[in-house]
């Protein structure tokens, strides 16, 4: 009897289980990160670090009109803001011409600013340095040469913008720039723009005379109204300023806006409103 051949290597017998198939599946997993949010946060600290640092360091190495230059260089609305407000980037020092006065229809207003010159710690000028300082300075020592006219300091205003400096001759309760409704300069009024003559003659730079107004309505049959009657008293101011020597090629233009430009918008009929605008030109 014949026998039976060996199975073939790899080949299963007629009694044997079948082999269970093996899969390997290999996972390559890639290294994993440790977090990332901390390092943003770390780089953010560590620059507000150096900014403050830096911060430190030019207060305590700059004067107070670098600390100033600076100031302005990275706030470029400054300039606007003095130039339309009332003088809080200027001799104020922090005030506005719409503070507390002595309009007796307001609650309160019991006080007028004084118009001064705030100084560091060095005795030197703060604001309103170079030219506004000596013309501010000539201003009060004509003035003060008459008792009855140093009060009259308090409706001078004088402002650094971008277009040069200029000087508000400001109406309020108490003083009056004008008669009226009319053209005509009062006897304080005339002294005090004799006084401001001599104080912006030394300096240079062209004029502009602007008029103001409030917002009064004219009556009915005068035949006037607010835009000629800006017009005319900043005319009469240049002719008042002519008169006290400041030369006729110093005149650049004189404009009249009547209750267009109010310095206390919320009360259009704020004497106030009513002001000699003077721009000396750079």
């Amino acid at each position: 009897m014949a026998s039976k051949p060996a199975p073939a290597p790899g080949s299963l017998g007629h009694n044997e289980a079948p082999r269970p198939i093996i899969v390997k599946k290999v996972t390559v997993v890639a290294a994993r990160h440790h977090g990332g949010a901390w390092k943003v946060a770390y780089a953010d600290f560590v620059t507000a670090m150096m900014a403050f640092f830096l911060l430190l360091w030019l207060l305590g190495a700059t004067t107070e009109k670098q600390r100033k230059g600076l100031a302005d260089y990275f706030t470029p609305t400054l300039v606007k803001t003095s130039q339309d407000g009332g003088g809080a980037g200027g001799l104020l020092g922090g005030s506005s011409l719409t503070d507390v006065d002595k309009y007796p229809h307001r609650a309160g207003q019991t006080g007028t600013k004084s118009l001064t010159i705030p100084r560091d710690a060095t005795g030197g000028p703060k604001e309103g340095s170079g030219a506004i300082a000596r013309m501010q300075a000539r201003l009060e020592a004509r003035l003060a040469e008459r008792k009855d006219l140093r009060k009259l300091l308090n409706q001078v205003r004088m402002v650094e913008t971008s277009e040069g400096i200029r000087i508000d001759l400001v109406d309020d309760a108490d003083f009056a720039m004008f008669a009226l409704g009319t053209t005509v300069l009062t006897p304080e009024a005339r002294a005090l723009i004799a006084a401001l003559a001599e104080s912006v003659m030394p300096e240079g730079g062209a004029l502009t005379i602007r008029g103001h107004t409030d917002a009064l309505p004219w009556r009915s049959g005068m035949g006037g109204n607010n835009w000629a009657l800006s017009t005319g008293r900043a005319e009469a101011t240049r002719q008042a300023l002519l008169r006290s020597g400041i030369g006729e090629d110093r005149f650049k233009r004189i404009e009249g806006v009547a209750d267009r430009e109010l310095l206390v918008a919320d009360d259009p009929h704020d004497p106030r409103n009513r002001r000699i605008s003077i721009l000396m030109g750079r």
